[in-house]
């Protein structure tokens, strides 16, 4: 156990860096002294299904985002450590304020979240004051408190259809989501430009190259991604419900336009069956699309940040207050 004075000597010798920048000895068995902290201080590991598969598989829970944050809150835990992004982090520390949650790097942001900023937000909900706003999950918790009702991409078709058809609707931070649940549920809403950079970084001619390639594969997408790559989807869901899909239909072969991260679940559960990454513009390792903020989380990482107890998510006992009343309202309806 590091103690508060091995703490501070650490931190006098990083100066302004931070702790995820010490040393590692040479040879270090990061996953048993994982292990070892997180019996230590009874913590509780979650991994987002886009994470590292080397931190997925030392994980305790994976899953989405307000699934793992619920699962951390139903644990006996004193300590969550969230391997994902900083958005996640705050969910779960709104749902577990009492409990400290840690993030591996805080630098780990999220572009969707960060293509609203509250101040702009505020303006916009200003403008347009007889709207009930209804935000995607995957925003900052100051975004939340701005909002009337929460909603995930597993249940938004029924919380957009629960709101009564008189009343008009802002949609946000995603604007490839919203376009979505317009088609599906036939409802107008005012949306903000918001988007995540994984989901628009699919190409339409790849990704049809790559069905030519393979004539028996269904195409399989997250709502996030953008219209054109919906319209040519066999099935459309959020990441928990792309792996039941994969799980239960009969097809052989599979090309999934999410992040690459959640091949690894996939795998996993039907390792007799391919699974394709549908490929992205850009060039990189795998010809996918990957989100940089949660590659950001490394196994050294976590294991720095259950060690040290930091980066900690804190958050204004108002914002934690008025966040939970979205969600609140969103798990009632859900």
């Amino acid at each position: 156990m590091v103690t508060t004075e091995e703490k501070e000597k650490a931190r006098r010798q990083l100066g302004s860096k931070g702790f995820l920048d010490l040393p590692v000895s040479p040879g270090t068995d990061l996953i048993a002294e994982i292990n070892k902290l997180r019996k230590e201080k009874n913590a509780v590991i979650l991994a987002h299904y886009y994470q590292f598969p080397e931190i997925q598989d030392i994980a305790d829970y994976v899953g989405d985002s307000l699934g793992l944050a619920q699962q951390a809150a139903d644990t006996n835990a004193d300590i969550i450590v969230f391997a994902g992004v900083h958005f996640m982090g705050e969910t779960a520390k709104v749902l577990s304020p009492d409990k400290k949650v840690i993030l591996p790097d805080l630098n780990a942001g999220c572009s969707l979240a960060d293509s609203c900023p509250p101040d702009k937000f505020g303006e916009f909900i200003k403008q347009h004051p007889d709207h009930v706003v209804v935000t995607y999950v995957n925003c900052s918790a100051e975004i939340k408190t701005m909002s009337d009702i929460v909603c995930t991409s597993s249940n938004a078709v029924k919380i957009i259809n629960s709101i009564p058809a008189d009343k008009p609707i802002i949609f946000a931070p995603d604007a490839n989501l919203g376009k979505y649940l317009m088609k599906v549920t036939g409802r107008d809403m005012l949306l903000w430009d918001g988007a995540c950079m994984v989901h628009e970084a699919f190409s339409i001619d790849k990704l049809l190259a790559a069905h030519k390639e393979h004539p028996t594969a269904k195409i399989i997408a997250h709502p996030e991604s953008e219209s054109h790559i919906l319209k040519v989807a066999s099935f459309i869901g959020s990441t928990s419900k792309l792996i039941d899909f994969v799980k239960n239909d009969p097809a052989e072969e599979f090309i999934v336009a999410t992040e690459a991260g959640i091949l690894h679940q996939m795998s996993r559960e039907v390792p007799h069956k391919k699974i394709i990454a549908a490929p992205a513009y850009a060039e990189n390792k795998c010809s996918c699309s990957e989100c940089g903020y949660m590659k950001m989380n490394t196994l050294q990482k976590l294991y720095l940040c259950m060690k040290y107890e930091e980066p900690e998510i804190t958050l204004p006992e108002d914002i934690i207050k008025n966040a939970l009343k979205p969600i609140q309202r969103m798990l009632e309806l859900s």
